[in-house]
């Protein structure tokens, strides 16, 4: 099977730019073992010329957070008539709004926490904290509406400084103010395989105790451990998997994407979010839960890249 050239996007000006770039170093490695051309493309001023003169067979958004997971970036290459790998800019843009994707989950009964969406034009904040302890009380998680790598995340489990917790996060822009849940911290990833649903293994995630899941546990090697598949009883995991499919399709998502859980000691099943691109780095959750199903990081990433160039 001959190889296909393909350009691999990267960076920008994310807050998640350097998980992007190191994604994206992955990558292309993967493509070259693959037998595959390919070219590390800077999402900057200059990439549309770049992407133009290189006329790839597809592209690899190895982009993390916007704009490269909102749909911004999408619509960017549709413009440039550019198949690429992951989903079109209505699924991307759904899902990458929290609240958004949590209206939708709610709608099509999948289980998700309560919560209130704060404006970062909001005038009264002191108002909007009020409605918070009224509507859900104290013990919430703060996060920024449109963010990934747990960038600008505050839990809050035995309360605390509302306040302070909600101007970062909304710093990023508007923000998600959710109920707190204890409990297992549990991943699910999707993997389409011509236009068949596959869910991977149930990930649990374990971090040091009085820690959690956060920017540093995730890119730091050691600081959390990945259990495959998770200690949950059977039905449990089957449900979840069930879940993460039913997601990935009422956001219309394509390709692969990643549910986050937290289930608790009750075995009750709360969604957080959905991730259209998840991480390709050496400490990322969906290439270990492929590589469960039999495909290696080659092997997957070959398999989208082939999928995105046969659309065309």
């Amino acid at each position: 099977m001959s190889g296909l050239r393909i350009a691999v996007l990267m960076g920008g000006e994310s807050a998640e730019a350097e998980v992007s770039r190191n994604s994206a170093h992955q990558v292309a490695q993967a493509l070259s073992e693959s037998g595959h051309e390919s070219l590390l493309v800077e999402l900057d001023s200059v990439c549309a010329q770049t992407l133009i003169g290189m006329q790839p067979d597809a592209v690899f958004p190895a982009l993390h957070g916007p704009p490269g997971e909102d749909g911004t970036v999408q619509g960017f290459l549709e413009m440039l008539g550019l198949p690429y790998v992951g989903s079109g800019v209505k699924g991307s843009a759904l899902a990458m709004d929290k609240a958004l994707a949590k209206r939708l989950f709610a709608e099509h009964g999948l289980p998700v926490a309560p919560s209130v969406v704060i404006a970062q034009s909001t005038q009264h904040l002191g108002d909007e904290i009020q409605r918070v302890i009224r509507e859900i009380g104290r013990s919430v998680v703060i996060k920024p509406l449109s963010q990934g790598s747990a960038i600008g995340v505050t839990p809050l489990p035995n309360g605390g400084d509302l306040d302070a917790a909600i101007k970062d996060a909304l710093s990023y822009g508007d923000c998600l103010v959710e109920s707190y849940v204890m409990g297992k911290e549990i991943t699910v990833g999707v993997l389409e395989v011509a236009d068949e649903l596959v869910a991977h293994p149930v990930i649990e995630i374990v971090t040091a105790t009085d820690a959690w899941y956060d920017y540093e546990s995730r890119y730091t090697v050691g600081k959390s451990e990945h259990l495959i598949p998770a200690v949950l009883p059977v039905d449990v995991g089957k449900l979840l998997q069930d879940i993460a499919m039913r997601a990935h399709r009422c956001l219309g998502l394509r390709d692969l994407s990643r549910a986050d859980y937290i289930v608790t000691e009750a075995n009750e099943i709360v969604l957080l979010e959905v991730n259209t691109l998840p991480g390709m780095t050496p400490t990322s959750l969906y290439p270990e839960g492929a590589q469960h199903l039999g495909y290696e990081f080659t092997d997957l990433v070959d398999l989208l890249v082939r999928q995105a160039a046969a659309r065309g």
